[in-house]
C-alpha cells in the first residue's frame, strides 16, 4: 500500500488515462493501480497524493475527514490586511460559502522553482504571496476565493496535504516519492 507524494507540474492532468493535448500522470508515474486522492487543476502544481488503498484515499480526501491543504498563491496587486481577513473568514463565493481558513502574506519561498512558462508579468502592476490553508476542496475554490477578495491567482501551488509537504519532504515538479502513510492514522 504505498503512499506516493508527486510534484505536478504546470498543465498536466490529475489523472492517469491520456488526454488529447495535456500529459498525464502516467507520464511521471510507472506504478500500478496507484489513483489521486483528491485532484489539481492543470493550472496549478504542486503537491498530490497518490495511493492504491481505498481506505487510504478515503482518510486523505472524503469531505469529513479532509486533510487541511497549504496553497501559496501569487497574486495580482498587494493584499492588504483587510483582504487578507475576509480570506481568512467564511467568504460568500455565490454558489457557496466557503469554511473559516488561514491567510497570510509571505515573501517567496527560496526553495519555491521556478514556473515554466513563467507568469505574465505586468510591469506597473506588482505581485505578493499569499499562504492559505483551507479544510474544504471545491472546484477552483483558492483561485475565486483570492478574485472575490480582488486580487487575481497568478500562479498556485499546493505545499501541503495534512502531515506532508513539499517543503518537509522536497521534490521537484515531475518528482515523485514514497511516504510513510501511517502519519495520518488518528481519530476517525
Amino acid at each position: 500500500m504505498p503512499l506516493i507524494l508527486f510534484n505536478k507540474p504546470f498543465q498536466v492532468m490529475s489523472q492517469f488515462s491520456t488526454h488529447a493535448e495535456r500529459q498525464t500522470l502516467a507520464d511521471y508515474i510507472d506504478i500500478p493501480n496507484v489513483y489521486p486522492a483528491g485532484r489539481l487543476d492543470a493550472d496549478s502544481e504542486g503537491l498530490l497524493l497518490l495511493t492504491d488503498d481505498g481506505k487510504l484515499q478515503h482518510a486523505i480526501a472524503h469531505p469529513r475527514r479532509k486533510q487541511p491543504k497549504t496553497y501559496l498563491a501569487q497574486v495580482e496587486g498587494q493584499a492588504s490586511p483587510e483582504a487578507l481577513q475576509r480570506l481568512s473568514n467564511p467568504l460568500d463565493l455565490g454558489d457557496f460559502v466557503t469554511q473559516q481558513s488561514q491567510a497570510r502574506l509571505i515573501q517567496e519561498p527560496p526553495w519555491l522553482w521556478p514556473r515554466t512558462p513563467p507568469i505574465r508579468q505586468r510591469q506597473n502592476q506588482p505581485t505578493s504571496w499569499i499562504a492559505l490553508t483551507i479544510s474544504e476542496g471545491k472546484n477552483r475554490q483558492v483561485r475565486r476565493m483570492t478574485a472575490a477578495v480582488g486580487l487575481p491567482t497568478l500562479r498556485l501551488v499546493r505545499i501541503a496535504i495534512g502531515p506532508f509537504s513539499l517543503a518537509t519532504h522536497p521534490v521537484m515538479p515531475g518528482e515523485w516519492r514514497e511516504v510513510d502513510p501511517t502519519v495520518l492514522d488518528g481519530p476517525a
